[in-house]
């Protein structure tokens, strides 16, 4: 379904953004195996898609060239979950719905796709239940529904420590040229961090002051990702998709989240998207998409 056409037939629409980890970084991990992590986290302008819709009874549809991909999620989904949790807190009140997914992002490629998704159905569904609830009460459901949610309920360039619940917004952080890259196969967030053979590490540190693209990405240089090793082992193609944003003049190349999908920096929008388009040239069979990250001032 196009985008003019998912805001026509739904009255209420909403973005879930592409979550990009600029860093990541494992500094340790919990007693109950949750590890605990330093992340520079910023939100592309592309994603998926979500239509809400009063409904005689609940509904839930799908489109978008990865839809297909999550037809037999079933109850397992996201964003049904993210709607069960919130009708737990609103009643008879909250009404049936028709919720459409247009999922334009990779499933299961390191940018918060499912975790964007429930994000966005909480903030689509409060809208159109004409509800809301405390600060600290939506950030507390939206945990329960994964590590990941907070952050992207809030889609803005952001510091999250812990395992993901500790926010912290980065103001100065500005809007990048970037493409996403993902050689399309699904990467097991689990067995990455398995993979690991440092799990106290240094964590992420950033000089007070920043300002500028240019001091920007020689911080982002200095960081790294600590799942990028590990995620190699279980995909090679990272490697080469890596290589390929380097050989078309990005400035800086990296895995995002657990991966698959990669990220490169480029100078310029223009540049970004003709990049974008060779190497989809290229590979066909892979996912290229020429972005623009928000900046902190958004």
């Amino acid at each position: 379904m196009p985008e003019a056409g998912l805001a026509e037939a739904f009255g209420v629409t909403e973005e879930a953004r592409a979550k990009i980890n600029l860093a990541l970084h494992v500094t340790g991990q919990r007693a109950d195996g949750y590890h605990l992590l330093d992340m520079l986290v910023t939100f592309a302008d592309c994603g998926d898609r979500l239509g809400f819709l009063p409904a005689q009874t609940d509904a839930f549809t799908l489109s978008g060239r990865f839809g297909e991909m999550l037809a037999g999620d079933g109850g397992t989904n996201l964003v049904l979950r993210a709607r069960d949790l919130l009708r737990e807190q609103f009643g008879a009140l909250a009404f049936p719905v028709h919720i459409h997914l247009q999922k334009n992002l990779p499933v299961a490629s390191g940018i918060g796709g499912g975790s964007a998704d429930a994000a966005a159905a909480l903030r689509g569904l409060m809208r159109l239940w004409g509800m809301s609830l405390p600060v600290e009460a939506l950030a507390s459901l939206a945990l329960k529904l994964g590590a990941d949610v907070p952050m992207c309920l809030e889609s803005r360039p952001l510091i999250a420590r812990g395992i993901g619940e500790e926010i912290e917004a980065v103001a100065d952080l500005p809007a990048f040229a970037m493409v996403l890259a993902n050689p399309l196969k699904g990467m097991s967030t689990p067995e990455v961090f398995r993979r690991l053979t440092t799990k106290n590490n240094p964590a992420l540190s950033l000089a007070p002051g920043l300002s500028g693209s240019a001091g920007w990405l020689a911080v982002i240089d200095a960081a790294r990702n600590d799942l990028e090793p590990p995620a190699r082992q279980l995909v090679p193609e990272i490697a080469v998709i890596s290589a390929m944003l380097q050989a078309r003049g990005a400035l800086l190349t990296r895995m995002s989240g657990s991966g698959a999908t990669c990220f490169g920096i480029f100078a310029s929008m223009a540049e970004a998207q003709d990049a974008a388009a060779a190497l989809h040239g290229e590979r066909p069979d892979w996912y290229f998409q020429a972005t623009e990250t928000v900046s902190g001032g958004m």
